[in-house]
């Protein structure tokens, strides 16, 4: 008689992805949780800021470095014909993070709004900043990445000689193409 399941439960061998690669598959947590460190960031600096173009210039680009490396750390593990929902959907979530965040720290009057604290009445606009400073950056930055990222591929298929490999691609795609405008 046949055994269909191994007598011991150690040759299942099960390979789960490691806690931050689990993480970068989910754009809510990730955009979340971008969102909410942001903000925290942004309190945190300009409370305990100095008033220094060095300072400012680092500061802001440590915040580009945590936003764009968790919005490609989550884009890197889908194709980029996903991107085009994945980036939009991130950003919104990024915003609805930081927006959470900030209304928290204004019920704790800890929220830094100009020289002051920041109220529930300043909340709206800055709602409208956040989609100009964080929407407009990511979209920009995601065709950007994408743009380098095709071009990493096409140069690494130049390289390994395997042009016919992307000959049959791109003859892929336009049968792709011509079979969509035919249908319609």
């Amino acid at each position: 008689m046949p055994h269909y399941f191994p007598r011991h439960t150690v040759a299942w061998k099960v390979e789960e992805p490691a806690a931050f690669r689990k993480l970068t598959l989910s754009v809510v947590e990730m955009g979340l949780i971008t969102g909410v460190v942001l903000r925290l960031y942004r309190a945190l600096v300009l409370t305990h800021g100095a008033n220094s173009w060095v300072y400012f210039g680092l500061t802001s680009a440590l915040g580009a470095i945590i936003l764009f490396g968790m919005c490609t750390a989550h884009l890197a593990n889908f194709p980029i014909k996903h991107w085009v929902w994945r980036a939009p959907l991130f950003v919104a979530l990024e915003i609805a993070g930081e927006l959470i965040a900030s209304v928290a720290l204004i019920a704790v009057h800890r929220e830094p709004w100009g020289s002051g604290r920041a109220t529930f009445a300043d909340w709206p606009p800055m709602a409208a900043d956040l989609l100009v400073w964080r929407a407009i950056p990511v979209v920009v930055f995601t065709l950007i990445l994408a743009l380098v990222v095709q071009l990493v591929r096409v140069l690494l298929l130049h390289h390994e000689d395997r042009d016919h490999t992307l000959t049959a691609i791109h003859e892929e795609n336009e049968e792709r193409i011509a079979a969509e405008e035919a249908g319609k």
